[in-house]
């Protein structure tokens, strides 16, 4: 296990969700300098930090072998969050799915020309489907949807690549985080869109138990992982504590506006719907030394504070 020494470089792709972000602003507090690989055009550039540590390099998924040659130097680590299709009806493009795992592939590739000695790819707890009970490493993998089985695959089809070529290979499998600029479709940031224009948000029952990690924080495990993280290691990404998802609808609404009536059950469960999400972290935890540090109360409040703003 190689730990990070010197001047740090690193590399992130599909930098402006909710995790990305937070890691920028994580490398900008660490003196770590960042090389954000975003898509050609995109209105999400402008959400970067302008820092002299942060640099803007544009270039699409299908152009990832190309990425050495619009690059100077070496790199330490390569963190891959870029993924094409994340939500709704495209999670089942079996097309566009299946070119992810080649993406996934040629960002290995791109890792090895550029120096990086670490490879960290960032899967879904979509690889595992439905489970009753914490998610492990080892827990079956049993995806239902293109996105989990591509995830799925490319996860480990990169841990073989990386192995020859002598690369340290982390994969996450996250569950669920939250924060700022995370994606309008979510069920926390429309909640709150909602709940600020003061309508009544429809939900399902609400009894699923889930667990909600914090950007930051996931951030947070990223990072550690680059500094301390197995080699080969999969880790489940979440606060380690599960709760009814009704509790944290409750928690938003009492944020934003405790006023705010709330239906739960106006709505049916979607199909396949997974009704208990939690990680096991110790591995992590022992590898890494990760903790979770922000309570959903707070987490949700600045949340808050940035859709606002938004």
């Amino acid at each position: 296990q190689k730990k990070v020494k010197g001047m740090r470089r690193v590399i992130i792709t599909g930098p402006t969700g909710a995790i990305g972000m937070a890691l920028i602003r994580k490398c900008i507090e660490e003196e770590t300098e960042v090389t954000a690989v975003c898509h050609r055009g995109s209105g999400r550039i402008a959400r970067i930090p302008v820092s002299d540590r942060v640099k803007v390099v544009e270039c699409n998924l299908d152009e990832m072998t190309g990425l050495p040659e619009l690059l100077e130097g070496k790199y330490d680590v390569f963190f891959h969050f870029a993924w094409a299709c994340t939500a709704g009806a495209g999670r089942n493009d079996t097309d566009v799915q299946t070119r992810n795992i080649r993406y996934t592939m040629e960002a290995v590739e791109a890792a090895a020309k550029l120096g990086c000695e670490c490879f960290i790819g960032a899967g879904s707890q979509a690889e595992n489907g439905r489970v009753e009970g914490k998610l492990r490493a080892d827990t079956p993998t049993f995806p239902e949807t293109g996105y989990g089985i591509a995830k799925l695959c490319a996860g480990q089809m990169s841990r073989i690549r990386c192995a020859q070529l002598g690369i340290r290979h982390i994969w996450f499998r996250v569950l669920s985080v939250y924060g700022s600029y995370d994606g309008e479709q979510t069920m926390i940031i429309s909640s709150i869109r909602k709940m600020l224009r003061g309508e009544s948000p429809e939900y399902t029952p609400a009894e699923q138990m889930w667990d909600y990690l914090y950007s930051e924080d996931a951030a947070q495990a990223f990072y550690l992982a680059w500094q301390s993280g197995r080699d080969g290691a999969v880790y489940c990404l979440g606060s380690g504590q599960a709760k009814p998802l009704r509790e944290y609808i409750e928690a938003m609404r009492d944020e934003i506006s405790p006023g705010i009536p709330v239906t739960f059950g106006s709505r049916p469960y979607a199909e396949k719907q997974v009704m208990y999400l939690c990680a096991d972290i110790t591995e992590l935890q022992r590898d890494t030394g990760f903790a979770p540090r922000t309570e959903f109360s707070e987490g949700i409040r600045e949340t808050v504070k940035w859709a606002k703003q938004k």
